[in-house]
């Protein structure tokens, strides 16, 4: 019989991150999920535990992305329960409304700290667990938005540039270990992200087509099963991605017209 594979997530308590940790658990993989709210993470432990189909186990670890501690600690004892740890799906973000300019510097801090030092603390803690057994799968909660000229949603978009670009060149340098990374580009998503967005708040009502977190968790557990370098998961972030490469100035528009 084959070994689960065990699966390490940030952002574990709400939107992607919690509904990836359900879709994993289902597919039979053990979990470990990681988030600042406990109480959270007590509700998705016990909702995992009622599930009436055979399922991975799940090890909820309260902690802060942005505090490497924290995630050495969550990946310690994520090995210490489990015995291994073959996936990372780094999803802890926030999102930013407003103008560079007139931002408190406080929300753009944080931003930058969870969509950025986040991501990378939770890299540098994974990676050595998984090079113990023969390699892993680094897979990054990136944005459609990361190539896109964003006004008024800049800092956000930047740090998903950040992201995108760390993890290409991690994709080589850590091609002898035998750790793949995936770079999700995800578009908008209905959770409760946007409720929590820091700056102007929320963004206003938009037509523009929304997938749910479970679709973006499937993607995730099918993208373990095969991996890829670059996941979008819709043909419309395709043609967002497309338009920001050939028509950024135009795209710049549209965006300024969503997000002021």
């Amino acid at each position: 019989m084959t070994e689960a594979r065990v699966v390490f997530i940030t952002g574990a308590s709400s939107g992607i991150g919690r509904a990836s940790a359900l879709a994993f658990v289902k597919a039979g993989y053990h979990v470990a999920g990681m988030a600042r709210r406990a109480d959270r993470l007590q509700t998705l432990a016990d909702e995992i535990t009622t599930l009436t189909v055979p399922h991975g186990d799940f090890l909820p670890v309260v902690g802060d992305a942005t505090q490497i501690d924290d995630a050495s600690r969550a990946v310690s004892e994520t090995v210490s329960r489990f015995g291994r740890l073959d996936i990372l799906v780094a999803n802890a973000g926030i999102g930013h409304r407003g103008a560079v300019i007139e931002a408190n510097w406080h929300d753009l801090e944080t931003l930058m700290r969870l969509n950025m030092d986040g991501v990378i603390h939770a890299i540098r803690a994974c990676v050595p667990a998984m090079k113990q057994h023969s390699g892993g799968h680094i897979m990054t909660i990136s944005s459609v938005a990361s190539s896109m000229v964003s006004p008024y949603a800049a800092t956000y978009a930047a740090s998903k540039a950040f992201v995108s670009s760390l993890v290409a060149s991690m994709r080589i340098e850590l091609r002898k270990d035998n750790i793949k990374i995936s770079d999700f580009l995800v578009g908008r998503t209905e959770t409760e992200f946007n409720d929590v967005r820091l700056g102007d708040g929320a963004r206003k009502k938009s037509r523009l087509p929304a997938m749910t977190a479970e679709q973006v968790a499937d993607g995730l557990v099918r993208c373990a099963e095969n991996p890829r370098n670059t996941v979008i998961l819709r043909w419309f972030d395709r043609l967002i991605v497309w338009g920001n490469h050939w028509l950024p100035s135009l795209m710049g528009y549209f965006a300024a017209r969503q997000y002021k």
